[in-house]
């Protein structure tokens, strides 16, 4: 007579996704995307306040800092605050010597896919919509 399966599962606990990918060397770029955000998080107060919110430490490669900014203006801007970014980023530990930045075309969080956009409402919305509106203003108008 065999006994019956238990429907107890092994005492092993397993891997989160998320250490499973960082144990593994695919999960190198994972490991850097994460360091980077740590050393932006840990720049940004050390910022001019006007910069702070505007750009972003995109890259570090050896002595050389990476920014992103979202138009031409604030290029400008953080090209003029070099000297301070620099100092900013020695400031947290990194040996900066050269600032490069780039200006994104597009905003660098949640961007927004052409299949995303709305449309315009069609005039059979259109007038559904209104029908709607009015039924409510008439039961609101008998209930007042």
């Amino acid at each position: 007579m065999s006994e019956p399966k238990s429907s107890v599962r092994s005492r092993s606990v397993p891997k989160l996704a998320l250490e499973t990918v960082m144990a593994d060397k695919a999960g190198n770029p994972l490991r850097r995307a994460l360091w980077l955000d740590a050393m932006d998080r840990q720049l940004r107060p050390h910022l001019p306040p006007a910069l702070a919110n505007r750009c972003r430490l995109a890259n570090v490669d050896g002595e050389h800092l990476v920014f992103l900014v979202d138009s031409p203006v604030w290029h400008a801007k953080v090209r003029l605050a070099e000297d301070q970014l620099l100092d900013a980023a020695r400031s947290i530990g990194l040996k900066a010597t050269r600032v490069t930045v780039k200006t994104a075309t597009a905003p660098p969080h949640s961007p927004v896919r052409e299949n995303q956009r709305s449309t315009a409402v069609s005039a059979a919305t259109h007038k559904g919509l209104r029908d709607a509106l009015d039924a409510l203003q008439d039961v609101k108008s008998t209930r007042s």
